[in-house]
């Protein structure tokens, strides 16, 4: 069995699914909205600071909205990790998405009851194997001012392209997203303020020409499909 964040064989190579998670999410009536747009996950902030931030109870509202093939995905930075697994709990999220400075020793207590995305802020140079040995179901490559709108330069990741377990992210939006997934043939894309009106308040028709954009760039041998079951994700 390989470590947990091995790079491995299986993970050259495109992935067998486009996904699309929408983060930021404050409000049920945009759940609804991205879940019937086709999106597979959204995401909860729970990072102080954030103009997306939700409190445990808005997320609680907005998750009872869910269907149950909809992917709960908390997004933490440098969390107690004793909070983290109490709203994993709480709110049955599929994934955390640790954006902090988070060790790996952390990213273990959380692996025995919840799926782990880690945010890793691209620089040039910056490859799968310099991320081999964290013990994270998939990584996502976000710009280096996450937040800021302003997508990264994709050839300048070349190493990643194909990684099955690549989640793209930072500056995404209806009009670049298709360029983005030809460039690097990502696992999944994630998007925030690409498919908003204002900070926080997510635009139904941005985020279905999102959808349609980043599938639409999709090889045709990748069917649109469910994310993957607990288990599916990793070899751990």
């Amino acid at each position: 069995m390989a470590s947990p964040g091995a790079v491995t064989d299986g993970d050259r190579g495109a992935a067998p699914y486009l996904r699309v998670k929408v983060c930021g999410i404050t409000r049920p009536e945009d759940a609804l909205a991205a879940e019937g747009a086709g999106v597979d996950a959204i995401g909860l902030i729970f990072a102080p600071g954030s103009k997306r931030r939700v409190s445990a109870e808005r997320a609680a509202e907005v998750v009872a909205v869910l269907g149950p093939f909809a992917t709960r995905v908390g997004v933490f930075v440098d969390a107690d990790a004793a909070e983290v697994l109490d709203l994993v709990r709480a709110l049955r999220l599929d994934a955390v998405q640790l954006h902090g400075s988070e060790t790996p020793e952390y990213a273990r207590r959380l692996t025995s009851e919840v799926r782990v995305v880690r945010a890793l802020r691209f620089a040039p140079g910056l490859t799968p194997d310099d991320v081999a040995t964290y013990p994270a179901d998939a990584f996502l490559l976000d710009s280096p001012r996450p937040g800021s709108g302003v997508p990264f330069a994709w050839a300048d990741a070349w190493a990643w392209r194909g990684f099955a377990r690549l989640i793209l992210a930072g500056g995404l939006d209806p009009s670049n997203v298709a360029q983005a997934v030809a460039t690097l043939r990502p696992y999944a894309v994630d998007v925030a303020s690409g498919v908003e009106s204002r900070p926080g308040v997510k635009d139904g028709a941005a985020i279905s020409a999102f959808v349609a954009a980043a599938r639409g760039a999709a090889d045709d041998r990748f069917p649109v499909g469910p994310w993957p079951t607990p288990g599916q994700w990793s070899d751990r």
